[in-house]
């Protein structure tokens, strides 16, 4: 199976990066893992910029998103799972996908979120809890639980 993350906006600070690389490394033993930043725009204080904002960054996502993989936005509105149904999911759709081999893309916004278009094809949209949290810690816990979820599929230590 083949990850992709693919985020707006770039990881900066050291805490985030060191967190970033230490769950790309565990995660190299069960997938390829590619991560995907697009630019992101300064946040102006008009709401009609805003969505200007929102527009531009879905344009810059959806250039770098395959239409053969199943995409899945990261949305705050999506649905919740636990990290046994994250798992069973992700085991899901290693069975179900067609493609050599199959992938997935996990979709993150930057601080605006995600433009409607992209929420929109989305396959199907994730929630990673009821808090908000910043878009570069989002994507430090969506590694977390991927990593949880395949050691969860092949019933190794680290979950329980």
């Amino acid at each position: 199976m083949r990850i992709s993350i693919v985020a707006v906006g770039r990881v900066k600070e050291p805490g985030y990066i060191m967190a970033q690389e230490e769950y790309v490394k565990r995660l190299q033993r069960y997938t390829r893992l590619e991560i995907i930043e697009v630019d992101d725009d300064p946040v102006p204080s008009g709401a009609r910029e805003r969505q200007a904002v929102k527009l531009r960054e879905g344009e810059r996502l959806r250039r770098r998103l395959s239409d053969s993989c199943q995409q899945v936005a990261l949305d705050l509105q999506g649905a919740r799972f636990t990290s046994e149904e994250l798992a069973a999911w992700l085991g899901q759709q290693q069975r179900a996908l067609t493609g050599c081999p199959p992938q997935i893309s996990f979709i993150i916004g930057g601080t605006l979120g995600l433009s409607p278009a992209i929420l929109d094809q989305a396959h199907m949209r994730l929630s990673l809890s009821t808090f908000t949290f910043p878009h570069q810690l989002a994507r430090v816990i969506l590694l977390e639980q991927l990593y949880r979820a395949f050691r969860i599929l092949r019933q190794e230590p680290y979950h329980y």
